[in-house]
């Protein structure tokens, strides 16, 4: 704050303005607000509390670096418009701002370029990895620190064990792991939680196919690979056996319609559902719902080698978990408190032998949500009943957040309301589901499912042809087998984060290995980009920190300093969107701004003075765009 103090003084401002939730320190353009506030606030009459928040980042520079809708300052007995223009007369000279353009009902507003250069590059060059993360935002108490951080439970991924992670999984892994990075940034304390499907009859399921169809060196030699190839002929066996069910179903409906004998038939039926994979699978998950030592033991060898793949393709995408639990880690007893809870309250019924919650009173778009089968066994909802409350007990989380499915947003709307009936309102209104939109054209039991370690590989190999186009740069590539990976993962990540969560998009091979448009490798190339220019103009650090910044004057530097001074307001807004799409789109508008400068902000050959000043313009913009990108989970390279 003091270097800051410094600065202020240095183009004419007495003191860091202040004000509540402003941190000049961290984002440069709070300091323009305060200071739009402090102008503002006397020739409108307006209380500053309305006006600091009224102040919003613009999308595209030509519309001003901060604007006001003047209606957001609620004056009575004035139009807009008229207002507008009012307060664009009265407003004053300032060391900071441009004085501002009236449009219509807004005031857009421009920086002063020598001043907003003073203040952002060296807030970059010193803040580094932490520049635009706002940790105070986590905080209990934002005026008291010893209050402590807030914090957030993040389920993601969760796939089921047993089978591999397909694109499918690939949403929820790349959306939580994104989430979590942008809640540490915002200084929360994160647990990451992948909440594996590792409960439920389709492990019966597995563990008949594995019987029948199972081979135990297979297994240790592909864990993954080899439950799924049992998993897929299992359900093969078990459709073929529908295919003879359901006809013998509908010949018994038609015969007694017509009054026949069909007892034979009946019999033959119930000879054939007894014998089932269906009905063998439900038997074997009862003996596992049981405690059977022996069922357990295979589910829990299929669960252990399924945890330890997972972990290498997480490692690959940069995700790490705090905690692996799932289905089965449920306690019994919490499952049964909850099922007590609900009866007390005269929420759950009995019906047909199951136990239901009528939820339709509340809302018809909830329906009826079934807790417990006729034969006792748990279903999914029972056990993220009881899972909620038991994470609640261990930690005392702020905020929860599930990254599931929009398939799914049915069940997590039951799931909040059978809490809140049940008198956990205090657990329900720290929830929240995060949904997302398919991935289409897949499916696992179908086995028409694209695996994401194939598709790793197939856009690695595709990445690598590109790389060996240009011999020269290929040969400086320590690597090139690990980049083309980082290329591989970058692209499938972008292509995943390029549009809205809530989207469904077609699975396309084709699109994720374009080069064309805004891309995954779009960002790493100009990332590398900007490291060679780093090599090759060899200026030390320490001298970037010293530069004269006012050799900076180009209408491209200043364009790129404005935006630069952004980032922070970027972070902070993805923060109430939550959305990854909001930091890429930022991301790709400032590397085209980039691009487009370096014919004419060259660095190498320009005088020593203006080349450190460039030099330090480039780094800090590598600076910004690094911080984005392990946002977003990417790993930045340098060559």
């Amino acid at each position: 704050m003091d270097e800051l103090a410094a600065t202020l003084k240095s183009v004419g401002i007495s003191d860091v303005p202040q004000f509540p939730n402003a941190h000049p320190n961290i984002n440069p353009i709070d300091i323009y607000r305060a200071h739009l506030t402090e102008i503002l606030a006397p020739i409108s009459g307006v209380d500053a509390k309305i006006i600091y928040p009224a102040l919003q980042w613009t999308q595209t520079l030509d519309k001003g670096d901060l604007i006001l809708p003047v209606p957001a300052l609620r004056v009575k007995g004035k139009k807009p418009n008229e207002l507008a223009a009012e307060l664009g007369d009265k407003f004053p000279e300032s060391p900071l701002v441009e004085k501002p353009l009236v449009n219509g009902t807004f005031l857009q507003f421009f920086f002063k370029p020598a001043s907003l250069t003073k203040i952002v590059l060296p807030s970059i060059l010193k803040n580094q990895e932490s520049y635009g993360l706002n940790p105070f935002n986590g905080l209990r108490d934002a005026a008291d620190a010893s209050k402590g951080r807030k914090k957030i439970v993040v389920e993601f991924s969760s796939p089921n064990i047993a089978k591999p992670f397909h694109a499918g999984h690939l949403r929820s892994t790349i959306i939580g792991g994104f989430l979590s990075n942008l809640y540490q940034g915002a200084g929360w304390d994160v647990v990451r939680m992948n909440y594996l499907g590792d409960w439920g009859k389709q492990y019966g399921v597995l563990a008949v196919g594995y019987e029948r169809f199972g081979d135990e060196q297979k297994l240790l030699q592909n864990p993954i690979g080899h439950l799924f190839d049992v998993y897929v002929k299992i359900n093969d066996v078990s459709r073929a056996e529908k295919e003879k069910t359901d006809p013998l179903k509908k010949e018994i409906e038609d015969g007694k319609a017509k009054g026949e004998d069909v007892s034979q038939k009946e019999k033959e039926l119930e000879r054939l559902l007894d014998e089932s994979i269906d009905e063998q699978a439900r038997k074997y998950f009862k003996r596992m719902e049981g405690g059977d030592k022996d069922a357990l033991a295979v589910w829990q060898k299929f669960r252990d080698l399924s945890i330890d793949r997972y972990k290498k393709t997480y490692s690959r995408l940069n995700i790490h978990y705090d905690v692996y639990s799932g289905e089965s880690q449920i306690k019994e007893e919490s499952m049964n408190k909850a099922a007590k809870l609900l009866e007390e309250r005269g929420v759950s019924k009995v019906s047909d032998g199951a136990v239901i919650v009528d939820l339709t009173p509340h809302s018809k778009k909830l329906g009826k949500a079934l807790v417990r089968k006729k034969d006792g066994t748990s279903l999914y909802l029972t056990r993220d009943i009881g899972a909620a409350v038991e994470r609640h007990e261990t930690y005392n989380f702020d905020k929860m957040i599930y990254v599931v499915a929009s398939q799914q947003d049915l069940h997590l709307a039951q799931l909040f309301k059978i809490e809140e009936l049940m008198g956990n309102k205090h657990i329900s209104d720290k929830c929240q589901h995060i949904n997302f939109g398919m991935v289409l054209g897949m499916s696992t039991r179908k086995g028409t499912v694209k695996f994401l370690d194939d598709i790793l590989r197939d856009v690695g190999e595709k990445m690598h042809e590109v790389m060996k186009t240009n011999e020269t740069k290929y040969q400086q590539v320590e690597n090139p087998e690990a980049t083309a990976d980082i290329l591989a993962i970058s692209s499938v990540m972008v292509q995943d984060m390029s549009a809205k969560r809530i989207n469904n998009y077609e699975f396309s091979l084709e699109r994720m290995t374009s080069f064309e448009g805004d891309t995954g490798p779009y960002l790493q190339y100009a990332h590398a980009r900007l490291c060679s220019i780093t090599r090759k103009a060899d200026v030390p650090r320490e001298a970037l920190a010293t530069a004269d910044f006012s050799l900076l004057k180009e209408s491209h530097a200043i364009d790129l300093i404005r935006s630069l001074a952004q980032w922070p307001d970027v972070f902070q807004n993805t923060l109430k969107t939550l959305e990854p799409v909001t930091v890429l789109t930022y991301l790709f508008k400032m590397t085209h701004m980039l691009s487009s400068s370096y014919d004419v902000l060259k660095v190498v050959g320009s005088e020593p003075e203006v080349k450190v000043a460039r030099m330090a313009l480039y780094e800090t913009a590598r600076q910004v765009l690094n911080n984005g990108m392990r946002l977003l989970g990417l790993d930045p390279v340098e060559r």
